[in-house]
């Protein structure tokens, strides 16, 4: 097949990552072209606008993006360009795929757990937020919907059907949240019942995430409010050895954008040492998204194999002595064979 998609190389570290991955997708020969686009701190500079209409064209016109870091400054107002983008497509399943990898120093070796986040209400809608005028009470809202928690419920329990997963766990705190979080879990409780096969249980999010630290190996999917997803989907990523192995899928009905998850790292930019992994295990679920599962998978692999077997190209971080090219061309190279 032939396929156009956004690419966004992003700041610090991203353009560095996103070569690399670029390099091990065009080995794949998976047919994707590259439309590159910009935004965040390089779009501001040169566009004076964080996120530029131009990119939103091109992702709205391909439809599927592929997103390195990107910064948003500081104060000044700026709104999180990552919740931009989500808002503007509606982008409301936040996939975290968490998965073990030799080579590590990760405290577990088979974790396998996939955190399915609400990704555009809840908390984060920052609806109703005030401050007393003596700056003494502040308040913030919480606001789910019965579509929301649907949707993103039914999103899991669908996903677990197509990759044979056994199990959801919809996470909550409706004992003291009664009425935002309590209706997320009615909900899930309702769409549980019409997947008998997937076995549904539903854990409150402070012992969720001792669970995870304790017994890891009880979760399989885990979908649940956002901001309970942003902590548990990093508190997996800490089980199989942080950010650096964490991918995002950002999916929606009309586009979806597939990044790393870890920030920009200014401090180690240029250097030639940051790992690419979180965005090529992104660009990898971008491929199941595509309907190429087997080049996804052979990708997962390649990265699983080139982290065993090729130690002297990984980065740093994973304890060896590559650099961010030497380590895609490693993977490049076992995914032609």
């Amino acid at each position: 097949m032939s396929k156009t998609i956004a690419v966004i190389p992003g700041d610090g570290i991203g353009p560095e990552i996103m070569s690399a991955t670029l390099h091990v997708l065009d080995a794949l020969d998976c047919g994707l072209s590259y439309d590159t686009v910009e935004a965040g701190m390089i779009a501001l500079e040169k566009h004076g606008d964080l996120l530029p209409k131009a990119t939103l064209d091109v992702i709205a016109k391909h439809k599927v993006a592929l997103k390195g870091p990107l910064t948003t400054p500081v104060g000044g107002g700026f709104t999180s360009i990552n919740v931009t983008l989500r808002r503007h497509f509606d982008l409301y399943a936040n996939v975290r795929p968490a998965i073990s990898f030799p080579g590590t120093k990760a405290r577990y070796e088979n974790i396998d757990i996939i955190t399915v986040r609400e990704n555009t209400e809840g908390a984060y809608l920052a609806e109703g937020q005030t401050i007393s005028d003596d700056g003494e009470v502040a308040t913030s809202m919480i606001r789910n919907t019965r579509k929301g928690s649907a949707r993103i419920v039914r999103y899991a329990f669908e996903m677990a059907v197509k990759k044979g997963r056994k199990k959801v766990t919809a996470v909550h705190k409706a004992n003291i949240i009664k009425t935002a979080s309590g209706l997320f879990l009615n909900v899930a409780r309702e769409i549980a019942k019409e997947y008998p096969q997937i076995e549904f249980n539903e854990m409150i999010v402070d012992n969720a995430c001792m669970q995870l630290v304790m017994r890891p190996e009880q979760f399989d999917v885990i979908v649940t409010t956002n901001l309970f997803g942003d902590i548990l989907s990093d508190l997996c990523a800490g089980l199989v050895g942080g950010l650096g192995l964490a991918p995002g899928d950002n999916i929606g009905e009309h586009a979806a954008i597939f990044e790393a998850v870890h920030g920009s790292a200014p401090d180690i930019a240029g250097k030639g040492i940051a790992n690419p992994c979180a965005l090529l295990l992104a660009a990898s679920d971008m491929l199941d998204h595509l309907g190429m599962v087997d080049k996804g998978n052979t990708l997962r692999q390649a990265i699983r194999d080139t982290m065993a077997n090729d130690r002297d190209h990984v980065t740093p971080d994973l304890g060896g002595k590559g650099s961010t090219q030497s380590f895609g061309e490693a993977i490049a190279r076992r995914v032609k064979a």
